[in-house]
């Protein structure tokens, strides 16, 4: 997703349209997906504390886990994304060894890690969450919460794409237009609403792993089952995505490459772990 002012044009058959524009905050434009992402963060949090509670755990550490997980998704997503602009990478570290740290150079550090992938999000969250998970040596229930809760984090974080216009879909005859997207390729045309679809996978994932969670089923695999379903469902869902900046190889989008070593590490490990001799 990009982060930058743009409105959204809502078609319903030929009239009317419906205009979502920034926030003005404190002199500040406040775009609609940060906002959606952080009434998504404190939904998930606060379901996800919620339920620790019930279990008898400690909701303070539940919330050290979720702030951990938070800045690695932060990071990760913007590290991600700036590796897709290799080019426009490299060009903005050419300019810090030429020119130095110049307005040039902040430019072209804004354009290179200015956006945000979903997956690289996903693998930081695991990286700083796992590690702080291991450190304090947590049950594993605490990852089997945190696996249950993001994609209730990522359903509000597609409607924020959707209404702030990234991640948009195929032309197709019914949908969307897009007025005054910074994307200039997205505007003018009716666009499938793919954001919304994933969102409404992602809601439906997360009601799967609740209501698993709640029968007790599943135990210490809920963030395998997580990943697994996602994996493919991200895989099918971008072959209605229209934003064709996200990098493409043998075919597929980067974000199917990495569906398909997300599931096959997941399959490999749900084996492993099934032939794992317990020990003596």
């Amino acid at each position: 997703m990009l982060y930058a002012p743009w409105h959204i044009a809502f078609f319903l058959g030929e009239k009317g349209v419906y205009m979502i524009p920034p926030v003005e905050f404190l002199g500040k434009t406040i775009t609609i997906y940060p906002i959606m992402a952080l009434i998504g963060v404190f939904v998930s949090g606060i379901f996800a504390c919620k339920q620790a509670v019930k279990r008898g755990l400690d909701d303070n550490d539940m919330i050290c886990v979720l702030l951990f997980c938070a800045v690695g998704a932060l990071l990760g997503g913007h590290m991600l994304y700036g590796l897709l602009q290799l080019p426009v990478m490299l060009q903005t570290f050419r300019i810090l060894f030429t020119e130095g740290v110049s307005q040039a150079f902040w430019n072209g550090l804004i354009q290179t890690f200015g956006g945000s992938v979903f997956y690289g999000g996903l693998f930081g969250a695991m990286v700083t969450g796992g590690l702080y998970y291991k450190k304090k040596g947590f049950p594993p229930v605490f990852a089997d919460l945190t696996a249950m809760v993001a994609p209730l984090f990522h359903t509000f974080g597609r409607i924020g794409c959707f209404l702030g216009g990234c991640c948009y879909g195929i032309p197709c005859d019914f949908g969307f237009i897009y007025t005054q997207n910074p994307i200039a390729m997205a505007n003018g045309v009716r666009r499938f609403p793919v954001q919304l679809l994933e969102a409404l996978f992602c809601f439906c994932l997360f009601l799967l792993l609740f209501s698993l969670f709640r029968r007790g089923r599943c135990k210490n695999r809920l963030l395998a089952l997580y990943l697994g379903v996602y994996s493919v469902g991200r895989f099918f869902l971008e072959y209605l995505r229209g934003d064709d900046y996200r990098g493409f190889l043998w075919g597929l989008s980067t974000s199917q490459l990495i569906s398909i070593l997300l599931l096959s590490g997941v399959l490999f490990y749900l084996v492993a772990a099934r032939h794992k001799k317990p020990a003596s």
